[in-house]
């Protein structure tokens, strides 16, 4: 969460507004819960981001016609869809580790005048 945010996400009318909102869905991921498998949200989602200019403005920041009830999976795809590397890895036991460093050069080639 982004230190401007952090009042406003500890605020008694987001949190009032959130749960209100994910109680009137259902608790359902809009995006991938089906009937025949239900997905549970956990998260309003802003359609508009929050940013410092519009987070005082309740038309954004708590109408419900600027919230979607998601996921962590589809709140996090939303988040990071254009992100083209991984930059955190888990292991086995769900630990956080560094990401494998991945090679520029394939294997067996040989790296070309500035690489």
């Amino acid at each position: 969460m982004k230190p401007w945010a952090e009042r406003f996400y500890n605020s008694d009318a987001w949190r009032s507004c959130r749960d209100s909102f994910l109680k009137s869905k259902g608790y359902l991921c809009e995006r991938c819960s089906t009937p025949d498998d239900p997905v549970t949200a956990k998260i309003a989602h802003h359609k508009t981001y929050l940013t410092k200019q519009n987070i005082n403005d309740p038309y954004i920041a708590l109408s419900w016609d600027n919230l979607e009830a998601l996921c962590q999976d589809c709140h996090n795809k939303e988040h990071h869809r254009n992100d083209k590397k991984k930059r955190y890895a888990f292991d086995e036991a769900g630990n956080l580790i560094s990401p494998p460093i991945r090679s520029k050069f394939r294997e067996g080639s040989t790296p070309r005048a500035g690489d």
